[in-house]
């Protein structure tokens, strides 16, 4: 018995000993070939970061993992991860209708209010939102069911849910006005964009034809200094505007040889413009509003009457899809606002306030309880991306994806990743890879001027979560075109996959 228990010690040994060095020996082979990769011309200007492990935290490959780099947008596997860990999958965010003053013979005799609880998808145009004429009916008969057939005062879109700028003040201007740039707000209203129909003028030089279309925003004052551009110049136009003001401009260039499009911006006043669709609808449903739409900002005059939302009397409150569909989307079609809105959402959970300060607190507290490492000198100051104050490394990404493991989400999470040559943003990646190792690749694509990064799992094709692939391809400062670019981090990618 003594001398089987022997053999069984040594056979065990053994198998321990000839799994570290076939392991070994393949995280070498890995290391290897992606310094080859990297080695090419089209990156030799470039800062690069790359880090890859598995499930257990071993280092697979190492380059420059602790280089701080931008990671364009994927910050958004931070912020839908954290959200998901500690919101839930199924967290869903309220749209409350509520009223103040007295309802007398059918009459109120106050204001009727829209309060925003952060709903990103409220009038959206994406496929997994709620159609607005069915939120508007619910609304409609939140109001009938309290006995109102007419208001006697406004109704106002209470935007108030979170506090501070819409914008990241690091953000750049000309992002600013773009759809990806719109911001944040309380109370949102068809991703807070405004749609105009574009097209180029007959000859260059000659002013761009363009004009608001949806949704109608007769408070705005549009200007346009744009005109028609050379041949192959395509799309330079940008809006500029803030929420100080309701006045905005459109600067740039649109080429001639463009067909016509539709171009979006940014909507600083999606409060107002919910109240006054909504105030439209039930006109048109019988229910009159003498005051019209109103809001906290465009109305200045409001400002010294701003109610408690406490003293509010609520009739009710319809709700988002689930968080899990929203951060499927945010990750597919790498949506700012839906990954902006998630950030806030950290700070307001766990302080009660959603500007950007409180988020770091609430965000610092989140990363320790997942135990990720490589936290120092990081820094985080969104949750899109979108800013070019952020700061992380591959090896800081890789711990907080392998700290993701073990969060009781992760399920959720992993299934928000999109796989490349799957539809959104990797549509372009990998497409001479087989579909079978495409499928176990489990990315967020980041990407802005100069940069472009990569980071997820590889799922094994056999074997336990441990043999997991997590990795983070990181390169900034990049100046050779993307069509070079990309099929090398493709190759990376795929050595990585190749090797699971």
């Amino acid at each position: 018995m003594k001398i089987y228990r022997l053999f069984s010690i040594i056979a065990a040994l053994t198998t321990a000993t000839y799994l570290y060095a076939q392991e070994k020996s393949a995280g070498q082979e890995l290391q290897k070939a992606v310094e080859a990769i990297v080695s090419d011309p089209a990156l030799s200007e470039a800062v690069i970061s790359i880090c890859a492990m598995n499930g257990d935290g071993k280092i697979l490959a190492d380059i420059d993992a602790d280089n701080l780099l931008i990671p364009a947008s994927n910050m958004k596997l931070i912020s839908t991860g954290t959200a998901l860990h500690t919101l839930g999958a199924d967290y869903r965010f309220r749209t409350g209708i509520g009223h103040d003053g007295e309802i007398t013979d059918g009459v109120l005799h106050g204001d009727l209010y829209i309060i925003g609880g952060g709903d990103p998808l409220l009038a959206s145009k994406d496929s997994i939102a709620i159609p607005l004429e069915h939120t508007f009916r619910q609304w409609e008969k939140l109001v009938r069911d309290a006995g109102i057939k007419r208001i006697d005062g406004r109704i106002i879109g209470d935007g108030r849910f979170f506090e501070g700028m819409p914008e990241h003040p690091s953000w750049l201007w000309s992002d600013i006005g773009t759809y990806y740039g719109s911001g944040t707000s309380g109370l949102m209203f068809y991703e807070n964009m405004q749609s105009f129909k574009v097209s180029a003028g007959k000859e260059e030089g000659a002013p761009v034809n363009i004009s608001p279309s949806y949704p109608e925003t007769p408070w705005m004052e549009f200007r346009y200094a744009c005109s028609t551009g050379r041949p192959g110049t395509g799309d330079q136009l940008y809006m500029y505007v803030s929420d100080l003001a309701p006045v905005a401009e459109i600067r740039g260039t649109f080429g001639i040889d463009r067909t016509a499009k539709r171009v979006d911006c940014s909507n600083k006043y999606p409060e107002y413009t919910c109240a006054a669709y909504f105030c439209e609808y039930l006109n048109g449903r019988g229910i009159t509003c003498n005051g019209g739409p109103a809001d906290f900002r465009l109305c200045t005059d409001m400002a010294a009457t701003e109610p408690e939302q406490e003293s509010i009397n609520m009739l009710g409150y319809t709700e988002s899809p689930s968080l899990k569909r929203i951060a499927f989307e945010t990750n597919h079609a790498s949506n700012n606002l839906f990954a902006e809105t998630m950030f806030r959402m950290l700070g307001k959970t766990a302080t009660g306030n959603a500007c950007y300060d409180s988020v770091y607190v609430a965000l610092d507290d989140i990363l320790k309880e997942l135990e990720v490492n490589h936290m120092k000198g990081i820094q985080i100051v969104d949750g899109s991306g979108l800013s070019r104050q952020n700061y992380i490394s591959a090896a800081f990404m890789c711990s907080f994806l392998e700290s993701m493991m073990h969060s009781p989400c992760f399920e959720d999470y992993i299934s928000t990743l999109p796989s490349p040559g799957s539809n959104g943003t990797l549509s372009y990646n990998m497409k001479s890879s087989p579909a079978g190792l495409r499928s176990r690749i489990k990315v967020k694509s980041g990407s802005m001027n100069g940069v472009r990064c990569y980071s997820g799992y590889i799922i094994p094709t056999e074997g336990c979560k441990e043999s997991t692939i997590i990795f983070s391809i990181m390169v900034n400062n990049c100046t050779s075109p993307t069509w070079k670019v990309r099929p090398l981090l493709d190759k990376i990618m795929a050595t990585m996959a190749s090797a699971n």
